[in-house]
């Protein structure tokens, strides 16, 4: 270890202020992150410091949360910012930053607060040599751009599953094509020239018809019924036993992330003896607050709150279209439109299963499973990848920062 390693007061190596108010009415949206306590928060279109930049949570259960921001944001009055790195590399403070126990400079009493003044004096062991905090950052920064780099393929995959479904079952773009086509055949004596609708071969382009047709849900493909979404998914009825459940596959609204972004494991397990159970392929929605979009399409076995409804397919092998159909706004917008209770909204499990929709053939519901299953495939490979990557991050953050290992 080198004579650089020493223990040096908080003070000596950044300055710190707090944040500066910003209501959401005076918010205008724009290209600028807005970071609080926990992160970021939302987007604005004026800086208030430059980046790349820390914050550190100063209130709430959120205290002591330390965030970066690589561009110039503005932060709240519920966060500490670091205006001052004094020369130190700006990343080695964020990961230092991250080893600091905040909790006890805790000086709220009701609810959690920081007072900077608190930090300053408490020493961190830490190198001044800027050339190893640069060695540092850079190492452990390689694991945040490879974590960020997988959950950003994962979105890209959803998106293009959800971008086919819209073109397919909400748009009808194949049965506008199959128009055209023969419309193209009778004017010209033509054959046609291709197809436009993604995804869309001669095979699967012949399973859609070739007009629409008027109904109480509006224009729909020629054949197609006015059904509902019970004639397409079905309640999960399956139980497991509570020494099956673990934290990592224990599913309740209170660990399903919102807007659609999946789940991360429970802080507790229920202390009933058994509970719903979850297998892959299941789509589970919290069916509290819907208006938060909590879904997760199942990675594996396990066991869920009786507020996650789990919904299973019908007919085999349409897992990612039903996946897909509930993906949408429209869905949890319906959930709410029909949900009992004001203050906490709980979505009806009747009128869940009546929402009107137009029922495909199931032909077509394979037809794009099959095309979109190896988007769903992928997906818990990189989440995988992400578990051991933070896995080893972990690891060698607290001894990269230790100078216990040397680079």
């Amino acid at each position: 270890m080198g004579s650089n390693w020493k223990n040096i007061p908080l003070g000596n190596l950044i300055t710190l202020q707090r944040g500066h108010d910003l209501p959401s009415q005076d918010r205008t949206e724009g290209s600028v992150p807005i970071m609080g306590s926990s992160g970021l928060t939302g987007w604005h279109n004026q800086v208030k410091m430059s980046g790349p930049g820390v914050v550190v949570g100063r209130s709430g259960n959120s205290m002591g949360v330390v965030s970066y921001s690589e561009s110039d944001f503005w932060p709240l009055n519920t966060c500490l910012y670091v205006t001052d790195f004094k020369g130190n590399d700006v990343r080695y403070i964020y990961y230092l930053l991250q080893q600091v126990n905040f909790d006890q400079f805790n000086s709220g009493s009701a609810q959690k607060s920081l007072n900077r003044n608190a930090v300053y004096p408490f020493e961190v062991y830490a190198t001044e040599e800027k050339e190893e905090q640069r060695a540092i950052a850079k190492l452990l920064s390689e694991f945040e751009k490879k974590i960020t780099l997988n959950n950003q393929i994962n979105q890209t995959l959803e998106q293009m599953a959800q971008t086919l479904f819209k073109s397919w079952f909400v748009d009808f773009d194949p049965v506008r094509q199959n128009m055209c086509n023969k419309e193209q055949v009778k004017m010209n004596g033509e054959q046609p020239k291709g197809m436009n609708a993604p995804f869309l071969s001669k095979e699967v382009a012949s399973l859609f018809p070739e007009k629409l047709v008027e109904s109480e849900l509006g224009l729909i493909p020629d054949g197609w019924k006015v059904g509902t979404l019970s004639d397409v998914a079905e309640y999960c009825s399956a139980r497991t036993t509570i020494d099956t459940v673990t934290l990592e596959n224990y599913i309740s609204t209170e660990n399903m992330l919102a807007d659609k972004k999946g789940v991360t494991a429970a802080s507790k397990l229920p202390i009933a003896k058994t509970i719903s159970a979850y297998k892959t392929g299941d789509i589970l929605v919290s069916n509290i607050r819907p208006y938060f979009k909590k879904i997760w399409l199942a990675e594996g076995d396990g066991g869920r709150s009786n507020d996650v409804l789990g919904f299973e397919s019908c007919t085999p092998n349409t897992d990612s279209y039903l996946m897909n159909f509930l993906y949408q706004d429209m869905f949890f917008e319906y959930m709410m439109r029909t949900s009992k209770g004001a203050k906490m909204p709980r979505g009806d499990k009747t009128a869940i299963m009546n929402w009107d929709m137009a029922v495909p053939p199931v032909e077509l519901r394979q037809a794009f499973s099959a095309i979109v299953d190896p988007f769903y495939d992928l997906i818990p490979q990189n989440h995988a990848k992400n578990k051991t990557l933070k896995s080893l991050r972990d690891t060698l953050l607290p001894k990269l920062l230790s100078g216990e290992v040397e680079l």
